[in-house]
């Protein structure tokens, strides 16, 4: 239950950005929801790989490379998403990233301590 509860948030987040940002384009919530969805499953498969293949260049830049991770992992599930979830450009995903880290990190993972 919380597994789909975090990818509504999640979904949200997604929508709060496009509203926030012209770069970022989601048509509704069934495809921010899909996004969200799409996201976790490539952040579980994925995102390991990337992690460990590129642990030197994350040492040496103290864990900031992890937004960068978390960048490449959201411009592949755009990718995935087609014309539905829109991100125009890399930039555009770092700062999308970032902003998802910050949001979780007081609102997704406060909840899973309960």
């Amino acid at each position: 239950m919380r597994w789909i509860i975090g990818l509504i948030i999640n979904a949200l987040i997604l929508m709060g950005i496009a509203y926030l940002f012209d770069g970022f384009y989601v048509s509704g919530f069934v495809a921010a929801f899909i996004a969200s969805l799409l996201l976790s499953i490539v952040n579980a498969i994925v995102r390991p790989v990337l992690v460990v293949l590129t642990l030197p260049i994350t040492v040496l830049t103290l864990g900031l490379f992890l937004f960068v991770i978390s960048a490449i992992t959201l411009m592949f599930t755009a990718a995935l998403m087609g014309s539905a979830f829109v991100i125009d450009g890399f930039g555009m995903a770092i700062i999308a990233a970032i902003l998802i880290a910050i949001i979780q990190t007081f609102v997704v993972k406060p909840m899973r301590k309960k």
